[in-house]
């Protein structure tokens, strides 16, 4: 039997009981950050050495040559045309559905002239260099891979840098035929904490970026949380989650599987369901009780649902959607009648997923919109990943001789009342 707590928003202690429910710890213990410490200052001041000393302890490969750990683009190609057809249509589906998406977000540089000439603008680049964590082994995420890299060539980064871990020489033939839809440019076989040191500081053989982004575990994480500042970082992501809204007339059983498809990732995952109908609340209860011995993952599933999953009964929608507010979940199932008329009251929320037929394993692989996106409550404050994670913007400014005379003796007054007259008298140089 498959018992998930049960909260009720009438209740008094109900915020509390939910806050309790959301809690999770992001950070690293002594041990891992320690461990994480020492491999990023190995990297650091011994470069290619330290990684092939890493490679060999954690990947149990025997390395001698920092060459080794390079995958040239033919083994990218190769894996391509060996892979299944159905399984390539399906990766060259996604892409094109990702890469039309985020075409849509690219950032134009723009300005304007005032009335005395002075012209002020803002000019969008790229990032130059990105390095992107695939995990490796026997785990395969072609479609996270997709999602990191075809953002960051829309955006025209000049040159995206992968790494990914190939323990016991082993590599995930779909993931390399994903790096090579995606337009990956360089490859090497390295994992964990290490690899994120070289991407951060790099080494002769690994090229130093400019940004980080990927999932990883725990080292991945801390690591990418310790380089944070020397570059940038897309986020440190907690457990996957779902947050479902309900009315009580989507069919209970894909609302079960909805729940089941967040709680398989791991233990850590957390799954919650909202609806004003109690009956509704029963009735998926039972169809989870009824599903979940089918599933290859039951016993993750059933981990994740008993610890860290919820049926809430709410008043009403209005209610629902305060709920969710709080939570401010990585997905959110609007699985209502004209979810549309309902989705702007949603301030908080990773992606936001509307009506009945639209289950959020879609957005995990082929509908468009990325599928890097807050976790544990940071969408109250954070976006999906995006073509605007690989851009950046510089402010532009040419002042006219009229525009420094008036602009010179604002900022002289100013500069002055903050006590610093250098800057004072390098605005009025230009005022006579």
């Amino acid at each position: 039997m498959l018992k998930l707590q049960r909260l009720f928003t009438k209740d008094n202690n109900f915020w509390s009981q939910l806050d309790s429910l959301l809690a999770w710890d992001t950070l690293s213990d002594d041990t891992v950050t320690q461990t994480v410490r020492d491999i990023l200052q190995n990297v650091r001041r011994h470069g290619d050495a330290a990684l092939l000393d890493y490679t060999r302890q954690f990947d149990r490969r025997n390395v001698q040559n920092p060459e080794e750990l390079i995958i040239p683009k033919q083994r990218l190609q190769q894996a391509l045309r060996d892979l299944d057809n159905t399984q390539r249509q399906a990766l060259e589906q996604a892409a094109e559905r990702i890469r039309n998406y985020h075409q849509h977000q690219k950032q134009k540089s723009w300005q304007y002239t005032e009335a005395d000439g002075t012209i002020l603008g803002q000019q969008i680049t790229p990032l130059s260099r990105v390095g992107l964590y695939v995990p490796g082994g026997k785990a395969a995420y072609p479609s996270s891979l997709l999602m990191n890299a075809i953002p960051a060539k829309v955006a025209e980064v000049d040159e995206i840098i992968m790494v990914v871990p190939a323990p016991d020489n082993v590599l995930n033939d779909i993931v390399l035929a994903a790096a090579a839809i995606a337009g990956v440019e360089k490859i090497f076989s390295i994992g964990g904490a290490q690899a994120i040191a070289a991407l951060a500081y790099g080494t002769a053989t690994v090229p130093k970026v400019d940004k980080i982004v990927g999932p990883g575990n725990i080292y991945v994480a801390t690591a990418k949380s310790m380089v944070f500042g020397m570059v940038g970082i897309d986020m440190i992501a907690g457990p996957s989650e779902i947050l479902v809204i309900c009315d009580g007339q989507t069919n209970p059983d894909w609302i079960a599987m909805d729940l089941f498809s967040q709680a398989e990732h791991d233990e850590e995952a957390r799954a919650i369901l909202v609806s004003p109908d109690a009956t509704f609340l029963d009735t998926v209860q039972d169809s989870m009780n009824r599903l979940i011995d089918k599933m290859p993952r039951a016993e993750i599933i059933r981990t994740s649902l008993t610890n860290r999953g919820a049926l809430i009964q709410a008043k009403d929608l209005n209610e629902a959607i305060e709920v969710a507010n709080f939570i401010a979940p990585e997905h959110l199932e609007l699985s209502i009648e004209n979810p549309q008329a309902w989705n702007s009251k949603i301030r908080h929320a990773g992606a936001i997923f509307m009506g009945r037929y639209t289950a959020e394993a879609l957005g995990d692989y082929c509908a468009g919109p990325n599928h890097v996106l807050p976790t544990s409550r940071t969408a109250r404050f954070s976006s999906p990943l995006g073509v605007y994670d690989f851009q950046k913007r510089s402010s532009l400014i040419m002042c006219s001789e009229e525009g420094a005379h008036t602009l010179g003796q604002t900022a002289s007054i100013l500069a002055y009342g903050e006590g610093l007259s250098a800057h004072a008298q390098s605005a009025e140089y230009r005022t006579t």
